[in-house]
Order: C-alpha cells, then structure tokens, then sequence
C-alpha cells in the first residue's frame, strides 16, 4: 500500500474533537500522527526506489549539453508530497491547538489561582478588619466595666461611710439615752420606796407585829406558845393552808426537841415562808416571740392599766420597741388611762372604739407590732363585763385570739393582784389560773396595806411565782419580785418594836431550825 493510501485512512478530526480532550491525550494523539506521517514517507520511498530499480535502463542518448535539467516530480510524488505537506499541516495544526490547549489551561487556571488568591486575601482582610472590631468593643466594654466597677466601689464606699456615720450617730444617740435613763432611773430609785419600806405597815400592823412581839418575849417554847403562834397565823392573810403547814412543822420540831425557845421558832417560821416563795421564776417581758406578747389579766380596780404602763416605761427605756393593746373595750376609762400611759412611755397604743370587740383589737395589735418589729405586746384586757358574756369566757377567747395571730401566744399572762384585798387575792388568783393560766403574778399597792403576808399564801397554795411587786407610785416602784429580799423584809423588825435592839433578839432573827 502507498503512503499516500496510509495517509489517505488517516481519520481527518473534526475541528471540536480536541476541546473535549486534556492536554495528555491530546500529545498521544499527536505523537501517534507523527509515527503514521513518518511511516508512510519511508514506505512511499522505498516504492519509489523499486520501481528505479525495475524500469529498463533508457536508451543511450547523445550526451546533452551541460544544462541543468528541470526535474518534475512524477504524479505519486507529487501526490505523496502534498499528502505529506497535507500530513505536516495537519501536525503542526493538532501542535498549535495542543498548545493553545495548553496556554488556555494555563490561562485559566492562572485566572482560578488568582481569584482564589484574591478571596483569601478579602478573607484574611475581613478578619483582620473584624479582629480589629473585636478588640475595640473589647477595650470599650472593659472601660465600661472599669466605670461600672469604680461606680460600684464608689457607691459602696459612701454606703459605708453613711451606714458608719448611722452608727455612730445611733451609738451616740443610744449613749445618751442610756446615760439620761440612768440618771432618771437613779433619780427614781433614790426616790423609790425600798422593799422593807412597802412592807412597814405589814410589819407593824399586820401579823409580823404580832409575831415579832411572840419572838421578842424570848420564853421557851411550850403548848402555850404554838397556840399563840396559831391564833397568829391563822388569823393572817397567808391563807388557812399555809397557816395549817406552818404549825405542824413547828408543832414536829417541837415534839423532836429542835425548838428550845422562841427565837429558834422565829429562824423557822422565816426559814419555811423563804421555801415557800421562793419558786423558780420564769423570766418576765422576754423570751417569746419577737414579739413577746403578754396577756395582763385582773379585776377592775386591781392596777392592771397602771401596771401595764410602768412596764411599757421600762421596755422602752431599755431601747425596746413596745406595742399596748387596749383590750378593755367596755371601760373608756381605761382606753383613756392608757393613752397617757403609752404617750409617757413612747410606746405605741392600738385601739379600737368604745364597745367594739377585744379579740379584734388584740388581733390587729399583735399583727401591727409584728409589721412593725416591736419586741413586746402588753395587752390589757377587761376585769368586768357590763354584757351576759361571762369573764372568764371572754378572757379565754382573747386568749385564743392572740394564739391565732401569733403561734404560740401568749407567751405570758401576768394576773395583776391587788394586796389590800388579803386573802381574797386568792381566791381571785384561783378563778384566773383555772381560766387562762396564770404563768405570773404582780402584786400591787403592797406599801398600802398590812396584808402583805398574801404572798407567802399565793406561792405556797397556788405555786405561781410572784414575778413583779409595787410598793409605790413611781415606775421604779413596781420592781421584780426577789424572795430573799421579800423575807429580809418581812422579818425586819419594826422601828421602836419590843426587843428591835435586844441583842438576844437579833440573835434569834438569825436562828436556823
């Protein structure tokens, strides 16, 4: 086969084909096109040299003369050369398109390397730049934290400086009223009547007159004597049951020898009224709550109001805040009394009108004082009613009344007596202890009368202690009741009483059984 029938069977490419192609293929093409072109050129020259070598030798012609001869290719060759020019075009096109192929690749990825360059670098400055945003609102928040912080501290400063000049001021204040309490409760106390001075009359005209002239006869101790010191006490306001339990005790020391002559009598009778009033006190106006609320009960006339206003004094000068309920509705007098008493004192009084009921007044004081921070609740109630309700019933409901406004209230109920009334004091104490439960008792007006002994037959019937006692008018007046002071008292003798400075007299007053 000629080269020009090779060449010829050579496939023409269309002009697309090679866009679809990359450059690698597109150089195995063109590597394949070269080895065909040049196959063919060897073969297309070895036929030519056959048929040289073939044809007869040409006949011997006169020689020409020395022109150069004109040579012209035959019609194979010429055909063979133009399929190899045709060959060598197509080459050198499938070249120049290979290496357009290639400068447009590298055109384009020049292009995708830059644009890719290009982001990263809007990227990186969009970081930077926000970066920068970042760490400015940084700095700004943390001067306002700085401002805030410098604020705070400022402020916490001067709340400092101001609670510290309160207290001062409040500490200044407080010395003050201490000292003016201390000097108005020394004036008070040197103008207050002692505990041996409220007694004088029961010492020189109740029954201690009559026992100390028994004791100052100094005779020895027989039947004569003990029914004399029966009479005695029997007929003294310490009741019938404490009078009874004295003389059997004397009576039983007498019959074992232990009683050789009055004076040791005396060391006895005074030994047992000691025991006997000197049961354990809880302590008053304190201990529950806040607010301690207690429940002041009592017959009209007993001292209740009053009672009730000199304790309001004392909390108040102690630096307590004080509520008063004004719980006898029925007595305007009373509602009035109390109004002065709490003006007086500083404390704070709730009312409500005349008539109107106790349990809603006490209800609406003890919730006031709670709203309040008050540290005390004196709470006066009524001593007759002018309704068919009885009394008791009605201080029974009063009392329920305030256990509902304050859990565990009343802390303390405080039975005003009066001591003028003797032994009927008893009897009153009894009805009350029954109805609400006396947890205390004060004993009023004790420098008016010479039936102070009434002490002695509370303690020991009853066994409420005597927690408060008045001896006078003034607030240092009504003070807490002390039993070793109550005896001393009691047993001092009265001034120009027989055998007062007889030395066998005072030895006597001291005489244990």
């Amino acid at each position: 086969m000629s080269p020009s029938a090779l060449l010829a069977q050579v496939p023409t490419p269309p002009p697309d084909l090679f866009f679809g192609l990359d450059l690698q293929q597109i150089e195995l093409i063109g590597g394949g096109l070269v080895v065909v072109i040049a196959v063919s050129t060897a073969l297309a020259l070895r036929a030519r040299a056959r048929r040289k070598a073939e044809a007869p030798p040409p006949p011997e012609l006169p020689a020409p003369p020395p022109v150069r001869p004109e040579i012209v290719p035959s019609p194979d060759e010429a055909r063979a050369r133009e399929e190899e020019a045709a060959a060598r075009a197509r080459a050198d096109a499938i070249a120049r398109e290979r290496r357009e192929l290639q400068e447009k690749a590298r055109a384009e990825a020049e292009v995708t390397e830059r644009a890719r360059f290009e982001a990263e670098a809007r990227a990186l400055k969009e970081r930077e730049e926000e970066a920068k945003r970042e760490e400015y609102r940084a700095k700004k928040a943390a001067e306002a934290e700085a401002r805030e912080r410098r604020a705070r501290e400022e402020a916490e400063a001067r709340r400092l400086r101001e609670e510290e000049e309160a207290r001062a001021r409040e500490a200044a204040e407080a010395e003050r009223r201490r000292a003016e309490e201390e000097a108005r409760a020394r004036a008070e106390a040197e103008a207050g009547r002692t505990l041996a001075a409220g007694l004088e009359r029961t010492r020189g005209e109740g029954f201690m007159a009559r026992l100390n002239g028994l004791f100052s006869r100094g005779a020895a101790v027989d039947d004569t004597v003990l029914a004399q010191l029966e009479e005695i006490l029997f007929s003294a306001d310490i009741g019938v049951r404490t009078a009874s339990e004295l003389v059997d005790t004397a009576r039983d020391r007498l019959k074992k020898r232990e009683l050789g002559d009055v004076g040791r009598v005396k060391g006895l009778i005074r030994s047992e009224v000691e025991r006997m009033v000197s049961l354990p006190r809880p302590a008053s106006l304190q201990g529950g709550g806040p607010p301690h609320v207690t429940m002041v009960v009592g017959v009209n006339g007993a001292g209740k109001t009053t009672t009730i206003g000199k304790l309001a004094a004392k909390l108040t000068r102690e630096g307590k805040k004080v509520v008063i309920a004004a719980g006898d509705t029925f007595r305007a007098a009373a509602t009035e009394q109390l109004d002065v008493w709490a003006e007086r004192a500083n404390a704070t009084l709730v009312r409500g009108p005349d008539g109107s009921d106790p349990g809603a007044v006490v209800f609406d004081a003890v919730k006031r004082a709670v709203a309040e921070g008050a540290e005390a609740v004196l709470v006066d109630t009524a001593g007759r009613l002018h309704t068919k309700t009885p009394l008791m019933e009605e201080l029974k409901k009063v009392k329920r009344v305030l256990g509902k406004a304050l859990p565990g209230a009343p802390h303390e109920v405080l039975l005003v007596l009066d001591a003028t009334v003797g032994q009927n004091a008893i009897a009153q104490a009894k009805q009350f202890q029954e109805a609400v439960g006396v947890t205390g008792i004060a004993l009023v007006k004790l420098d008016g009368t010479a039936k102070g002994g009434v002490v002695i037959g509370i303690s020991d019937e009853l066994k409420i202690p005597v927690t408060w006692v008045g001896v006078g008018e003034k607030i240092a007046d009504l003070r807490p009741f002390d039993a070793h002071e109550f005896v001393e008292a009691l047993f001092e003798p009265a001034p120009g009483a027989v055998g007062a400075s007889s030395p066998g007299a005072g030895a006597h007053a001291t005489a244990t059984p």
